[in-house]
């Protein structure tokens, strides 16, 4: 398969195959997807003919994300998307929470729509400030 970029294009690629292959394999440890490192590997290896060599280096014996690359602004990228993530799926646990355990229908929907909203908005104001947990129970 022949893929043509311009020069930008393919800069945008590396980031995204990057924050791909985080996503699948950050968490794994040992048990990471190699096909995707592979692939990763493979892509970041064009860096070495674009002039963009400062961007792979390598690491037994593969090429990968250079330090330069992975500190060089990506990371911000994936932590403004994790907490987003993170207070979107806390807002709707805590809505269905307050359902008291009542199945999601169509007549409580809108209710539990208008409070993972009511929560959104104190997670914008207040981030995690007025949570709190009796560890005690």
């Amino acid at each position: 398969m022949k893929i043509e970029l311009t020069e930008r294009q393919y800069r945008y690629l590396l980031d995204l195959v990057y924050i791909g292959n985080w996503v699948l394999n950050s968490t794994r440890e040992d048990d990471r997807i190699k096909e995707y490192d592979q692939v990763e590997s493979l892509i970041f290896s064009h860096c070495l003919r674009h002039g963009m060599g400062k961007l792979v280096e390598l690491y037994q014996g593969e090429l990968i994300p250079s330090r330069a690359f992975a500190n060089g602004g990506i990371h911000e990228a994936i932590e403004s998307y994790e907490d987003v993530v993170f207070y979107e799926i806390l807002a709707e646990e805590l809505a269905l929470r307050d359902l008291d355990g009542e199945p999601l229908t169509r007549e409580n929907y809108g209710a539990l729509m208008e409070r993972i909203d009511t929560y959104l908005d104190e997670f914008d104001e207040h981030g995690t400030e007025h949570i709190s947990i009796d560890l005690d129970e």
